[in-house]
Formats: structure tokens, sequence, C-alpha cells
């Protein structure tokens, strides 16, 4: 199925859910991003799904529902966009309230579907839909709210809800919002954050009347893995012009999950780009089987990064009380019926057979290009590294000796601007448009996982002799003041290794090397791609990015393309050590348009094949600090060849020192400055007509000729004017 055809199968799920009602103090609609007021009367906005007949139970409907039901579809969507109007007992206790939940008098709840979004004579038709049920997901805010206390942060770097766009002025609603990760929170501790957890995550069930005889069936994706393709369908600023913002898409793909060592996590973190309204929206996979359902953000304090949160749907069904189903379930892909009408929507899925595991033998569709087996793949030699448990980043394994590949600014920030790393983006560089480093800090890191590794039945060498150690480490003393202990994924449960630094790079390039201690058997090196990186090929970023060690994450997927590869000429040392012809010019950097947040610095680049291409070094930011995750600056592959060639037998230092030769254009392009231009040849190449006329400007002619031209202004006489008891002679120059 191609993306066109996954789309318009998608969009007959969607819909715009819209509420109106009476609101004389202008109160309803805090803490939403856009909305409506007018005449005392607030309108809100959200997506939602039209559940398909196929993943409902028309009993347990009739049961929970009665006649309510009777000629009604059924509508899923956030309850956010309904709260505020719930009667005030129930607002109250919404949590333990059973039955049908009640609105206050004038409320109208109308919902729009692809089917009858074309205008008539009388405008767009909104049917009226009935507010049925609330439902809790205690799986999903149970895992929102150990996600945000684990993430203890200083104050200035806390988490809210809710959209960045959205405007909290004089609100003080808002202060309850406010997620303070200091162990309690401003109002309630735990308890506040408990509710709003339950508040975020909670679903409502609409009942609308509709005739929709060619309403088609879908099927459920059982598959979430990160990296996986994902197609989301939703309605941002609808309550403005939903002329102009009906069912549009966004496309993305699943950057983790929660719990981190489950396979079925009950909150998935997508990197997709979403805005206020699109809350509700039904999330696709890459085959169009349903994922899940899109709920608002959280979101830094400082930074405004957003992350995207999906319920998945199995998690709801489970909440739903037997009212909801998960099958038929998708466990490889469905194909598209070509028999499909003009309207570009209507078909119906076949499944394949059943394959309990993703094997070899497994064909990718093209939509999406997702490929989500050489990801995984890749995800295998990302590591977490941390420094005296507060400052943490990533790294890439290079071999099977337990050799890792970070950056510098890890181990020596005040090279990079700053005297220490002191909090989230630790590489700034003074500019209109600034160079953000990617590293990040965790306070008080507390181990849950003991170290599990093993001495290697093979020889764990050092590669510098100790005259040696000193001529490439800038600070002999690393690892005498500085605890380093890398986290390594690959293997369940995870296991941390103590490493030591043995190479930081003294040139232009924010490259480092550790080696572990003790190695556990098997590693999974990275495989490296040293060719010219393709300007709109897909590009992944892999790292520990926001999250730190306390949460247990494993390394982050954020999709996007290359959009720049900044070339240099190549140095003269690199020719011993490159891997293909590249005509004289080597990738100085790469950029690309995946999201790099701190914490992922160090992480890698990785192209469709799983390849890496590029060492992620910073993100970008604009001079007032506000972060821009997706301009992202790496190190291509083509330009740590010397560090690819090194890592084989590690005995050739020679090869190290290629980096640290100092190479001034290199250098500018990673200040973000303009290249200094080229200087002027020799005097002895010049010809000899220019060159008498430079030895004549350099005897002071041009002195000359400006005493020659002002000669008139030192002849006249000096004017005094009294300025009270000084006298003042101006300059006539």
């Amino acid at each position: 199925m191609g993306l066109p055809e996954a789309v318009a199968f998608a969009r007959n799920f969607a819909v715009m859910v819209r509420v109106r009602g009476p609101d004389p103090k202008g109160l309803k609609m805090r803490r939403h991003a856009f909305h409506q007021y007018r005449s005392g009367e607030t309108t809100l906005s959200a997506s939602g799904m039209l559940i398909p007949a196929n993943l409902y139970d028309t009993e347990v409907a009739k049961h929970l529902y009665g006649d309510l039901c009777e000629g009604m579809c059924l509508v899923v969507t956030v309850a956010s966009v309904v709260e505020p109007f719930l009667s005030p007992q129930q607002r109250e206790n919404v949590s333990q309230f059973q039955g049908r939940p009640e609105l206050i008098s004038g409320v109208r709840i109308d919902v729009m579907t692809e089917k009858i979004s074309e205008k008539t004579d009388k405008g767009i038709p909104w049917p009226e839909a009935q507010l049925l049920s609330l439902v809790d997901i205690p799986t999903s805010a149970h895992c929102l709210q150990s996600l945000v206390e684990s993430s203890f942060s200083p104050p200035e770097l806390g988490w809210e809800v809710g959209w960045s766009l959205a405007s909290y002025t004089n609100d003080s609603q808002h202060s309850k919002d406010i997620l303070q990760t200091q162990g309690s929170l401003a109002v309630g501790g735990s308890g506040m954050l408990n509710l709003l957890c339950r508040s975020l995550t909670r679903m409502a069930i609409l009942g609308v009347s509709l005739s929709l005889k060619d309403m088609l069936d879908s099927t459920v994706s059982s598959l979430n893995r990160r990296g996986d393709y994902l197609l989301a369908v939703g309605s941002p600023f609808g309550v403005l012009s939903p002329t102009h913002f009906f069912n549009s898409i966004s496309v993305g793909c699943i950057a983790n999950s929660y719990p981190p060592n489950s396979s079925d996590g009950s909150l998935l973190m997508a990197d997709i780009r979403s805005l206020p309204g699109m809350e509700g929206s039904p999330i696709f996979s890459e085959y169009a089987s349903l994922t899940g359902i899109l709920i608002r953000p959280l979101r830094q304090k400082t930074s405004s990064v957003e992350i995207q949160l999906v319920i998945p749907w199995e998690v709801i069904v489970i909440a739903s009380g037997g009212l909801l189903r998960n099958s038929p379930r998708n466990t490889v892909k469905e194909l598209y019926h070509e028999g499909k009408s003009q309207d570009g929507g209507k078909g119906s899925f076949a499944k394949t057979d059943n394959v309990g595991s993703w094997g070899s033998n497994h064909e990718h569709s093209k939509f999406g290009s997702s490929s989500s087996l050489p990801i995984e793949k890749a995800m295998a030699s990302i590591c977490l590294v941390t420094i005296d448990d507060g400052v943490w980043a990533s790294g890439v394994l290079l071999n099977s000796q337990g050799l890792i590949l970070t950056n510098a600014h890890l181990l020596e920030p005040w090279r990079f601007g700053k005297t220490q790393i002191s909090g989230y983006g630790d590489n700034p560089k003074i500019f209109p448009l600034l160079a953000e480093g990617a590293a990040s800090v965790v306070k008080g890191v507390e181990e849950k996982q003991h170290s599990q590794t093993r001495r290697s039945t093979m020889t764990i060498f050092d590669p510098f002799s100790a005259h040696e150690r000193e001529g490439y480490i800038s600070r002999p003393n690393y690892n005498r003041h500085q605890t380093i202990r890398v986290r390594l994924d690959h293997v369940k449960p995870c296991v941390w290794c103590n490493a030591k630094v043995v190479y930081v790079c003294k040139g232009p390039w924010d490259v480092a090397l550790l080696q572990l201690e003790s190695i556990p058997d098997p590693l999974a090196p990275i495989v490296m791609n040293f060719s010219w990186p393709s300007m709109g090929s897909k590009a992944y970023v892999i790292g520990h990015g926001l999250f730190g060690p306390r949460c247990g994450f494993f390394p982050s997927v954020c999709s996007g393309v290359v959009t720049k590869v900044v070339e240099a000429e190549t140095p003269q040392s690199y020719l011993s050590v490159q891997q293909e012809h590249t005509h004289g010019q080597l990738p100085a950097m790469l950029e690309t348009t995946a999201a790099v947040h701190p914490g992922a610095s160090g992480g890698a680049v990785i192209n469709s094949d799983g390849h890496m291409i590029g060492l992620v070094t910073s993100n970008a930011r604009h001079s007032g600090g506000t972060v821009i995750p997706h301009l992202n600056f790496s190190i291509p592959c083509a330009a740590l060849a010397p560090i690819y060639a090194f890592s084989k037998d590690m005995k050739d230092l020679s090869l190290l020192r290629v980096l640290d030769e100092p190479d001034e254009y290199i250098l500018s392009v990673w200040a973000l400055m303009p290249p200094s231009y080229p200087k002027l040849p020799p005097t002895s190449e010049l010809p000899q007509s220019l060159l008498d006329k430079n030895s004549k400007e350099n005897k002071g002619s041009r002195f000359e000729k400006f005493i020659a031209e002002r000669k008139e202004i030192f002849d006249q006489p000096s004017q005094h004017v009294k300025r009270g008891v000084n006298q003042i002679i101006p300059s006539k120059l």
C-alpha cells in the first residue's frame, strides 16, 4: 500500500469533535491552546476516531448504554475536550463517578466525519453527539506518573502538560498543571500528579447518529517497535476553521515506549509533528492498521520541547470493560485490494499468514520506507554514558573489544564554551543561531540495575603507553577524578560497565574514545557507511535524549531526512585512510531534520539500511534560548574514517594523529561562522608591476596622501571656544 492509499483509508475513521457551551466567566478554555469565546459561550475542539463495527461489541454497548446506542456509531476522543462542561459534582470527582456523565445545561457536542465534510447549501453539517461514558486508562496513567517521577530535575527543568502554543497568562489553574519533578508537587504532592496523569490519559466515548453503510473495518497493529512508521490524522486548530484544518495528516515514527523493558508498552512516545487540536487523533501504522490514540504532550518548561504521547489501542481496550475489541489483529501486513471505488477510501484488508516473529523473509512495504529490522539492529550498538552520576550522553560501540565513540564536549566542556556541564545544552556558540550540545544532566542517579559485567576471556589492553597517553589526553587525570560508566542495552537485563578515557581529539573534531574495563560477551559493534550521504535521504537519530538513566529507557529513535552536507577540502593526511574516492572533497558536517534532544550527543545518525552515517554532536537554538531540535549537526562517517581504521586492531596510533591536525576551515564550519578567506600567495608569485605598486604603498604613500589632502586644515589658525573656565580646541579633522 502506498502513502496516498493509506491516507485515504485512515481518513475514513478520523473525525473532529466540537463542544459548545455556556461560559459566562470565560473559564472553560483554560489549558486549551485554541478556542472560540463569543457572547458568553466557549467552543472547544479536538480530534477523534469513528470506531468501526468490528472493533466494539454491540451487545456490551446495549448493556452499557441501553437505547441510547440504537442507530448510533461510537466515537472515541480525549476526555479533556468535554471535562470543562461536566456538572460541578462530576467535575470534582471524575475518577470516582460511575454511570453516564452529566453535562451542564446548554452544552452541545457535534462531530464532523469525512463522509459529511462537504458543504451543502446550509454549510457544513454537524451531526449532534451524546456523551456516553468516560474511560480511565490506569496503566497508561501509572506509566506517565512513573516516567515523570523518575525524571527528577531542578524546578526550571520541570515538565508541564499541554501544548507549547497554549497561553496560561493569569491562569491560577495552570499552577496545578505544572509537574514539579522534585519528588512532590506544589499542591497535593504525588496525589496531584496522579490526578493530572489520569486526566491526561482519560478517554471519552461518544455516540453519534450517522448512517454509514459503507463503513470500513480496520485491523489493529500488535507490533509497536521503536522506529516503526506512524501516520496521524487529526484536525489542528479545527475550531478556528474546519475548512482549512479538518483531517490533516502528520507522519513520524515510534521513538520509545514505557515501561522500557516491556514488549507491549502502555505508553508510546512518538516522534511526530503534532499541533493543538490533534489530541484524540487516531494513529496508524505503515500498513494503515490502528496503533493508538494521540493525547496531549508533555512539555519541558525551559526548552518547550514536547514529547508526543500515544496510548496503544490494546491498552484502551483493556480499560473499556469489554466494550472495545482488539480483533482482528495485524501481525505482519495486510494487502489493500485494488478494486476500490473512486472515492479512494473504500476497500478492505486481507491478512496474510500470521507469523509469530519478524523473520528475514519479511518484505517491507514502500509506504514510509520503514526499515525497523535494520534500525533495531543498529540500536544494539548505542549505549548510555554517565560521568560521576551527574552528566549523561550517548555513545557508539565500534568493535568487539569495547571501544566506544562519543563526543569530546562530554569530557572537556571548557573547550566548547563552558567551564562545566551544568544543564541541558552544554555546547553553545555565540552566534544568532547557536549550536547546542546535547549532553545532559541528571541529579542523584540511583542504579536499580547492578553491574552484571564479567571479565572477557580476551585480553583487554590499553593501546596507549604512558608517554603516548600524555600526548593524546588533554587532562591525564580523567580516570582519577571522574567515574565513567557505560550502560549496554543490547542484553537483558542491561549491563553497567566502568570505562576509561583513551583519546580526546585536540583538533577541530568533537570526538573522544572510551574503553570498557570489562566486556560483556558478545558486543554489537555498529556498521559504518563512509559514502557521501544523499540530501533528502532518510535519516534516523538514535540516542538517549531527554530522559536520563533513572528512567531506564532504551535508546530513542527520531526520523527525518538529510538536509545538507557541508564539504571541505580533504586534508592530505586523510588520503591514506579514505574509504572511497571523494574527488578531493570531504563531508565535514551533516545536517538532518531528525529531532536531537539533550542527552543524544554521541549517538548515531543511521540510514535506512541501519548503517551509521554520522555522529550526533549538537542541535541548534536561537540566541534567545529557544531550542531547535529539528536543526542539528553531526560529524559524517567519512570524517571519522581514521577512528574506524584505528578500531580494527587499536595499534596504529598515527591514525588518530590525523584528527588532531589543525584545520581552520573545518574549525570555522563547526563554529557556524563564515570560513576565512584564503591567504594571498607569496610575493614572489605576484607580477612585477604589482610588486612595484605594493612596494610604494608599503612606504607610507597612503599616509602622505592623507596629510596632503588636509594641509589647508592644518595651516588655518585654531579657534578657541570658552566653556566655563575651560577652553576646548575643536579638532578640524
